[in-house]
């Protein structure tokens, strides 16, 4: 029987100290882990609030922050930039919010893309990625809006303010409203650049293209001391513009007045209507 009863208490032995070291591990962990969350706070407690690590306010002078570095601008307005960054002045670089900052620069019409990258213990870099204008567009009317707004268009179909002192050498697009969807303006900006790309040199000599209907793309062309309006439809517009003007010299003499022309079907041309006459 005493054999028995040793037996039977060598599992219990071996039980409880299983538990036992289960236990002593528990408290272990919890002990660390309470560790582990001291030092955070404390280190958490130290970023935010320790003096070094504050972004300088900006100069008096510039207006900017000796600890703002900024990368990449060229028509972006720097003042933008500078601006999105007030509420983090004099607070620790560990507090800002990088994700927010990096979207309020992508609303800047110009920015196409932009990095915001702590450098410690007190700089920020921001890298910018400016968007490529293609073309100026004259904005058609919109509620609330003038009818000779100009401003610039990028291949996406976003519209950007003209930067002071900036000149470029692109075609001039009609056709597109400020208030016409993003990808409206991204279907007709491109059908205008497939033309310009099919027209090659001969595009420098447009004066518009008009992309209100990007299935008949219209021009408008100097010719002959005119000018005179081409529906070029929606291909072959190298073509369809070398017939015209190797034709034009004898449709001008036999009809001095058109100045409107449909050349959408392949070596035809139809006289639309009369226009006036260039400068």
């Amino acid at each position: 029987m005493g054999r028995k009863t040793g037996a039977g208490q060598e599992p219990a032995r071996r039980n409880w100290r299983a538990g036992l070291r289960y236990a002593l591990a528990s408290a272990a962990i919890l002990a660390l882990l309470v560790v582990v969350l001291f030092l955070w706070s404390r280190a958490d407690a130290f970023l935010a609030e320790d003096s070094r690590f504050r972004l300088a306010e900006p100069s008096t002078q510039s207006g900017e922050s000796p600890a703002l570095r900024i990368e990449g601008v060229v028509y972006t307005p720097r003042a933008r930039i500078v601006e999105t960054f007030t509420a983090d002045y004099g607070r620790s670089l560990y507090l800002l919010p990088l994700a927010e900052r990096r979207r309020s620069l992508l609303a800047i019409d110009w920015v196409k893309d932009a990095t915001v990258s702590r450098l410690w213990p007190d700089r920020l870099a921001v890298k910018i990625v400016e968007r490529k204008p293609v073309a100026f567009v004259q904005l058609s009317a919109a509620a609330g809006m003038p009818s000779n707004e100009v401003a610039l268009i990028d291949s996406e179909g976003a519209l950007l303010i003209q930067p002071d002192r900036a000149r470029f050498a692109l075609p001039v697009l009609t056709g597109i409203r400020r208030d016409h969807s993003e990808s409206m303006r991204r279907e007709r900006v491109r059908a205008a650049l497939r033309l310009v790309e099919d027209l090659g040199d001969l595009a420098g000599q447009l004066s518009e293209i008009d992309v209100s209907d990007p299935g008949n793309l219209t021009v408008i062309q100097p010719a002959e001391g005119r000018v005179v309006m081409l529906m070029l439809g929606d291909r072959n517009f190298l073509s369809r513009l070398r017939n015209f003007l190797r034709h034009y010299p004898e449709i001008l003499r036999r009809l001095p007045n058109a100045a409107n022309f449909d050349l959408r079907l392949d070596n035809r041309i139809t006289a639309l209507g009369e226009g006036r006459r260039g400068g």
